[in-house]
């Protein structure tokens, strides 16, 4: 029986005629998105579902859900899916994510040029039947400089866009590294000093607790007077209400945003100010961005109902069914294993080399890398898939390099990730015991044996006695139960860590007390993904 999709959003009659020339039973229903009810009632009908941003498939759509295997979003954004659900029903979430990074560059740009000439505000009075050319005095881009903040696959076509309109172009991205901004013609720099140089600023980066707020009030206080800020990236990155005082007060001179904090936005602290252009989350709104996510959907899913291809999912390795049975747990051990590093490492990565030992060194060492970046990325990045790690790794001139060797130790095959900045570089190996769980066995050439929990926490320190005191009695006086407990040391009395399985995070305040003990080099709290 030929697999049958349901469509419940709108996507072109191209996209849905991919699907009927590859043998597959499309139910074409574009309104159908916007009936929950209906559509849990129909849904256990489908073995794939493909959507926009209309439908929401929550957990209660997922339970009904008896036949699905796969849901595709045309488009990069996956927060009307609830991807914890549907990886726990098996069902793969795949997007589209480079479909409307062009769309979402432009856009930028217009909304740049739209703020300097205040060309909406002209418009309208022009339109009105004035001719008030004195009051619409704007300024040009040229020569101006361009902070862009997040030069990944977006900012950096920004970047290049800039570039070519004579703008002097400044980046501020963690990840971006030296050689990579010399590449693409920009200058890196730290926050502070795109805040205080900038004449305009651009967001690209998504949003997760490092960038959340980004443009806080204490940072819009840093930036120079005059300038102008410009938001087509995320809601949430800008405190909207002081940025409001700012252009009111005219220390900031104009604003664009095409994304709110609240959406769909009906009230907004920017609403109604002259100085600022609004628009309703446009960035990938073009023919051409919205034909290209929903062919691309289209090709995705039927390479996977047909033939068990599977690309750009999220929630799932791109791996053949017949790897997935052996490959399983070692992916999650390498997606661990890169979140323990990208957890750990604040500065730009230059290279990232993998070891793969005895067993290891036999499987699929493309999916496994592609694990690890996407490990190592989710920090800055969750919406980093093992599809898209690679060209996001690519994109920030991030050297991925792979080793195999023969069975060198105590273990049957083992998997070493170390990364390399200009300050330093940081190692840690894992293997797969009998039982299918991964376990870190080497951390900074500290041999361990721990198991991976969810919420976990890492201590360096001298190997000196009180350690496990200061632990345990400040792990039991703040209400955390600690599930597992190890320790390693390279000699005697040298350099020691602790790592710490615990039931729960660990308060900012059991932290502090930690530290104020006078034990620790380090106290840093860890979270992994081991549903």
């Amino acid at each position: 029986m030929a697999p049958k999709v349901l469509i419940s959003d709108k996507l072109s009659d191209a996209a849905v005629q991919i699907f009927r020339d590859r043998g597959i039973d499309v139910d074409f229903q574009p309104d159908l998105g916007k009936d929950k009810d209906k559509l849990a009632e129909v849904i256990g009908q489908y073995d794939g579902l493909a959507i926009r941003s209309a439908t929401r498939v929550t957990e209660k759509i997922l339970d009904a859900a008896t036949n699905l295997k796969v849901i595709g979003r045309a488009g990069i954004g996956t927060d009307n899916i609830d991807k914890e659900a549907a990886s726990k029903k098996g069902v793969i979430v795949m997007n589209t994510p480079f479909g409307n990074m062009i769309t979402t560059a432009e856009h930028a740009i217009a909304m740049m040029f739209a703020v300097a000439r205040q060309i909406p505000e002209a418009s309208a009075s022009t339109h009105a039947g004035k001719w008030e050319k004195s009051k619409f005095m704007g300024v040009e881009l040229t020569n101006k400089t361009l902070g862009v903040i997040g030069a990944g696959n977006i900012g950096g076509i920004v970047c290049d866009r800039a570039r070519g309109l004579k703008m002097k172009v400044i980046a501020y991205d963690p990840f971006l590294s030296q050689e990579k901004a010399d590449k693409i013609g920009v200058e890196k720099v730290e926050l502070d000093a795109l805040l205080a140089r900038a004449e305009f600023i651009t967001l690209h980066v998504p949003l997760t607790d490092q960038t959340r707020n980004i443009l806080s009030a204490e940072n819009l206080a840093k930036t120079r007077k005059g300038v102008r800020i410009i938001n087509c990236a995320r809601g949430g990155l800008v405190d909207e209400a002081t940025l409001a005082e700012m252009l009111k007060s005219g220390h900031v001179a104009g604003a664009g945003f095409d994304v709110f904090a609240q959406e769909p936005a009906t009230e907004n602290p920017l609403f109604g100010l002259p100085n600022v252009v609004c628009t309703p989350h446009l960035g990938a709104a073009t023919s051409e961005a919205q034909e290209n996510v929903a062919l691309q959907v289209a090709e995705q899913m039927s390479n996977y109902l047909l033939t068990g291809a599977v690309e750009n999912a999220l929630n799932m390795p791109s791996v053949t069914a017949e790897e997935a049975k052996v490959m399983g747990p070692w992916i999650k051990l390498s997606d661990h294993l890169g979140g323990f590093i990208g957890q750990m490492t604040d500065e730009p990565i230059k290279a990232i080399n993998i070891l793969y030992d005895g067993t290891a060194s036999t499987l699929n060492h493309e999916a496994l890398n592609c694990s690890v970046v996407a490990g190592i990325m989710k920090k800055v990045n969750p919406e980093v898939n093992m599809v898209s790690a690679p060209v996001v790794a690519r994109e920030r001139g991030i050297q991925i390099s792979t080793t195999s060797q023969d069975k060198s130790g105590a273990f049957d095959g083992y998997v070493k990730v170390t990364v390399v900045t200009s300050k330093r570089e940081r190692s840690i190996a894992g293997t797969v015991f009998s039982d299918g769980k991964p376990r870190f066995i080497q951390i900074k050439g500290i041999n361990i044996d721990a198991e991976v929990g969810r919420h976990m926490l890492y201590t360096t320190n001298e190997d000196v006695p009180g350690i496990i005191g200061a632990l345990g009695n400040t792990m039991g006086a703040n209400g955390v139960n600690i599930a597992n407990f190890t320790l390693g040391r390279n000699t005697a009395g040298g350099e020691a860590i602790a790592l710490l399985y615990v039931d729960e995070p660990v308060p900012a305040e059991a932290r502090a007390k930690l530290a104020e003990t006078g034990l620790f080099n380090q106290i840093k709290p860890l979270e992994f993904d081991v549903a």
